[in-house]
């Protein structure tokens, strides 16, 4: 396990770090484990191109091959831009970036720092107004050529700076949770103490009154993004009216269509309605063209 790790390590410092997930993992990590452990190819990563491939063929010592194009193609690296007039501040698309190059706040315009993004397409796919657009930057450029390691390395520690700030606030909001949790059942164990032959109908009672505050939030938070999708709704009707239609929905890839149903998914968790105005529609995912 030591010695397949460490290979991985090897592996991973000649990926780009796009953190694109095209490769069919999470992360540039994964795959490199994956890759390490047999699990995966070395020609799976659209971002590195031929030149990515020939790479890794050298640290395993086998032959070059085409990079696979169910994973996509080589191309010059965009970059994400944001239309101001459109974005409608949801924070969905700073959700789905795995560098943190995306910055804003709920309700307001939302920016891409141009110099972190790695192009990796993941903000584009759960932007209800389709307000992303990825303009490619490098010209002729592809692969490596249109990206640098300097480049790769930053973008592999502000993704592991992500990861460790995401777990940081998921476990402070376990604290809380049990921290609540504890209060309720104090307050419960308080009221069965000071009256023991009284139904347990006031103890529920407590713990309902304890917990009506996190219901309000959240509550409230629903109806703030219910409230914005219903304004990008009303966006899109009216870009219809005048035959502008969305954007960033046409023959998207496979990778891009997990991450709309992933967005799908997650607002129907959270209790906010969606119906196919306010949802991105489903399309015909790209099939590789065969030479």
């Amino acid at each position: 396990m030591t010695e397949s790790r460490t290979f991985a390590d090897l592996i991973e410092d000649l990926l780009p770090q796009t953190q694109c997930t095209k490769c069919g993992y999470p992360d540039c990590r994964a795959y490199a484990e994956a890759i390490a452990q047999s699990e995966a190819s070395y020609n799976q990563c659209p971002p590195g191109g031929a030149e990515g491939v020939a790479r890794l063929a050298k640290l395993l010592g086998k032959p070059v091959i085409p990079l696979n194009p169910d994973n996509g193609v080589e191309r010059a690296r965009p970059i994400a831009f944001i239309d101001e007039n459109l974005c409608i501040g949801c924070t969905l698309c700073m959700q789905a970036c795995p560098v943190d190059a995306i910055v804003g706040a709920p309700k307001q315009m939302h920016t891409v720092i141009t110099e972190r993004c790695t192009g990796c397409d993941l903000c584009v796919p759960p932007c209800p107004v389709d307000c992303i657009a990825m303009t490619p930057v490098t010209g002729d450029h592809t692969g490596w050529d249109a990206w640098s390691q300097p480049q790769a390395d930053a973008a592999r520690s502000r993704h592991a700076q992500r990861r460790t700030r995401l777990a940081a606030e998921r476990d402070a909001a376990e604290a809380r949770a049990a921290a609540k949790r504890a209060l309720v059942a104090e307050s419960a164990s308080a009221a069965a103490q000071s009256a023991p032959t009284v139904s347990a109908k006031p103890t529920e009672a407590a713990a309902e009154t304890a917990t009506a505050p996190i219901n309000d939030a959240e509550a409230k938070k629903r109806a703030i993004i219910q409230a914005a999708l219903e304004r990008a709704r009303k966006k899109k009707e009216d870009n219809a009216a005048q035959g502008l239609g969305p954007k960033n929905t046409t023959n998207i890839s496979a990778d891009t269509q997990a991450q709309i149903d992933e967005a799908e998914a997650r607002r129907r968790r959270m209790g906010i309605a969606t119906d196919n105005s306010e949802s991105t529609p489903k399309q015909d995912v790209d099939q590789p063209k065969k030479s």
